[in-house]
């Protein structure tokens, strides 16, 4: 699973959120100490209004907040969330001496990312894509 870090740049760098039953994320706050929460159809549940979607806790928590906007939240995407959001561009992933290496196309050229995580990977090969999909 990628670090709240990796989740930030990818939020800096334009990735949007629309919050579905199974994804995690972090209350973007330093007193939250990295905690991360699940959205579940029975705990945590997405709301849709016109105003914006809000990320409703109903009960099951020990902690007082019933509601959270979902731009207070840091979506913490997975490892198959990161591989399908980089599309045709995804070439292969391939374990290494050290982890993983994932090839993208960007362009005309292949692009080669490594991390011992696999998710990381993924992560960092999405950010060289968003960032030669901007210039």
């Amino acid at each position: 699973m990628i670090t709240e870090d990796i989740a930030r740049q990818l939020r800096a760098a334009g990735l949007r959120w629309q919050p579905a039953s199974g994804d995690t994320f972090a209350i973007d706050r330093p007193d939250m100490g990295g905690e991360r929460f699940t959205v579940s159809d029975m705990t945590i549940e997405p709301h849709h209004f016109d105003t914006g979607t809000i990320l409703g806790f109903n009960g099951t928590t020990e902690w007082a907040l019933d509601s959270l906007a979902v731009e207070d939240a840091l979506w913490i995407p997975r490892e198959d969330q990161l591989r399908e959001l980089l599309g045709g561009t995804f070439r292969d992933l391939a374990r290494t001496a050290d982890g993983y290496r994932v090839t993208v196309l960007i362009g005309s050229e292949e692009r080669f990312f490594e991390d011992e995580d696999a998710a990381t990977a993924y992560a960092e090969a999405l950010l060289s894509l968003i960032g030669a999909s901007v210039s």
